[in-house]
């Protein structure tokens, strides 16, 4: 490595991630936490590549970031777990679940919780409170609708939000809230 190479990368914060990007006759820097890199970078080619552009209008897909700004209200991360709060409004059997499902998927996509992104049944019994027929009932009816889905282990049964089961739960709670006001 030169040593001129060498003196600037010491001058740069050793936690800041660097990125130059040349497409065409555009060249792009972007420097920052690895999220707001990526964030830029994604904006960059959305906005310069018109058949990224197409394909993302057409995708639908959450990420960590998008999940905790959406459900931020209801939403938090603490080190026992995600826990689902209901700030003055009751919630339905049915938002809950899938708030508290949100909540695993944020938690384990931002590593602050378990190997896995789904939960079992004994553990969304405990963080929702709900008896065991209600909640198997509501997981029944969420798999149905494709909003949850379900993984058969050894262990036993554990389930996670979908995408599908997302944009639901969003348009749902923006409909009580919208009624609300």
């Amino acid at each position: 490595m030169s040593e001129n190479h060498q003196d600037a990368i010491s001058q740069f914060d050793k936690n800041e991630l660097r990125v130059t990007l040349s497409y065409k006759d555009l060249n792009a820097e972007f420097s920052g936490t690895p999220e707001t890199v990526l964030q830029s970078l994604v904006s960059f080619l959305a906005h310069q590549v018109p058949a990224l552009d197409l394909a993302n209008k057409l995708s639908l897909n959450y990420d960590v970031a998008q999940l905790s700004r959406d459900f931020q209200e209801y939403i938090k991360i603490t080190p026992e777990g995600p826990i689902v709060l209901s700030p003055n409004r009751k919630l339905s059997d049915r938002q809950m679940l899938c708030l508290q499902l949100v909540g695993q998927r944020i938690a384990f996509e931002s590593g602050r919780a378990g190997a896995s992104s789904s939960s079992p049944l004994s553990e969304l019994q405990e963080k929702t409170g709900m008896i065991s027929k209600t909640l198997s009932s509501r997981l029944s009816e969420l798999s149905k609708e494709g909003c949850v889905m379900r993984e058969s282990r050894p262990e036993g049964n554990n389930y996670k939000i979908t995408t599908q089961g997302i944009y639901w739960l969003i348009e749902d709670l923006g409909k009580k809230k919208g009624s609300k006001a």
